[in-house]
């Protein structure tokens, strides 16, 4: 990705949009790599804000069905989308002993309840929590 990068700057391109009027302040940041997206598109097209030629992201269904083909060559009998790494993200944080509100934080949302939905994978009470300090002994 960085290779690709490189060559739309070699080529005078490789421009992005900044929030927040960031390209004010620091008027390079547009062409760093940092603040490229992280799945471009393959075709360069001209910003509508900038009028710069730059590549935007990849469209989402294209990600999707990626997921969709890797699954399917995994073998995986369930359906999997990009929304079950979320999903995955969220069980893996609780079974790592993060706590609700942070999980809540992470993922937007506004009701604890809605968060609290993970939580019946867990299914290990209150005795499967160790204290850091059970672990040095």
């Amino acid at each position: 990705m960085e290779f690709l990068h490189n060559q739309d700057i070699a080529k005078g391109y490789g421009y992005v949009t900044l929030p927040n009027s960031l390209h004010l302040k620091y008027e390079e940041a547009n062409r760093a790599f940092k603040w490229q997206y992280v799945f471009p598109s393959e075709r360069l097209s001209t910003d509508p804000i900038s009028n710069r030629i730059g590549r935007h992201h990849i469209d989402p269904s294209q990600i999707q069905r990626s997921v969709k083909s890797a699954s399917e060559r995994a073998n995986i009998k369930k359906k999997v989308s990009c929304h079950t790494f979320r999903h995955s993200f969220a069980t893996h944080l609780l079974q790592n002993g993060y706590d609700i509100r942070t999980l809540q934080e992470l993922l937007g949302h506004n009701d604890v309840k809605t968060t609290m939905i993970y939580t019946h994978v867990l299914s290990k009470g209150a005795g499967a929590i160790t204290s850091p300090l059970d672990k040095l002994y």
